[in-house]
């Protein structure tokens, strides 16, 4: 909203950087509304929806929530909808993000939530039933083979991952920044797209098994097993 030495990623998406604490991001949650873009850096934009995050989960969230196991880790949880849906649903639950605005969100929701890049330290390495990168936070460090293999180290031997994919068989890796679509500088920072079939290419080498794959209202998920020996 954050192995292979995780050196440039963490430089680039920990707390110390700023591209998610800039000014059109937290503005945006708020208020709890758009416009907002990631922009690449030909001008592509790429729109961010504000108003769902900032909003209670809807039926494709709770399609992910049910498949839930354990504790719940939501790495880049945003604004928390999805802390606060896995809470309401029984799960010991931490969401993890390089925003402030988006941890005093969740905290306002009643949720736990961290200042903290996924690249940090953080509380129960190695016990997590459950990690969540919903929203497009499998982009997160615009690494993902670093991402798995950092995720896969704070899971439990045999946790799952639920990941959102984009709908088509996308596997780029951008450099984008913040925009409230009216053309603010920011910093640029790296960023990762990915399909099903692009994120099963990087998880299947590092030892992740498919365990479902599904799509609601119109968005597209992967549940992905850590393998129990790595």
């Amino acid at each position: 909203m954050s192995t292979a030495p995780p050196d440039t990623a963490q430089r680039r998406t920990g707390p110390g950087a700023t591209p998610w604490r800039a000014d059109p991001y937290t503005n945006a949650l708020r208020n709890g509304h758009g416009p907002l873009f990631l922009r690449r850096s030909d001008g592509w934009l790429l729109p961010l929806d504000v108003e769902r995050w900032c909003a209670g989960a809807d039926a494709a969230d709770l399609s992910a929530l049910r498949r839930c196991e354990g504790s719940v880790l939501d790495i880049g949880c945003g604004p928390g909808r999805l802390v606060a849906g896995a809470a309401a649903r029984g799960h010991r639950v931490l969401g993890v993000d390089v925003s402030q605005a988006a941890v005093d969100h969740t905290h306002r929701l009643g949720g736990t939530a961290l200042l903290r890049s996924v690249f940090d330290a953080l509380p129960g390495e190695g016990r997590w039933g459950t990690a969540l990168l919903i929203d497009g936070n499998v982009g997160i460090g615009g690494d993902p083979t670093a991402l798995l293999r950092r995720v896969a180290q704070l899971l439990s031997p045999g946790g799952l991952l639920i990941a959102e994919t984009v709908q088509l068989d996308v596997d780029e890796r951008v450099e984008v920044h913040v925009d409230d679509g009216r053309g603010a500088p920011g910093e640029l920072f790296p960023w990762a797209r990915l399909g099903t079939p692009a994120l099963l290419r990087h998880a299947r080498p590092l030892g992740w098994q498919a365990a479902d794959q599904w799509s609601s209202g119109g968005r597209s998920f992967l549940a992905l097993r850590r393998a129990r020996r790595t």
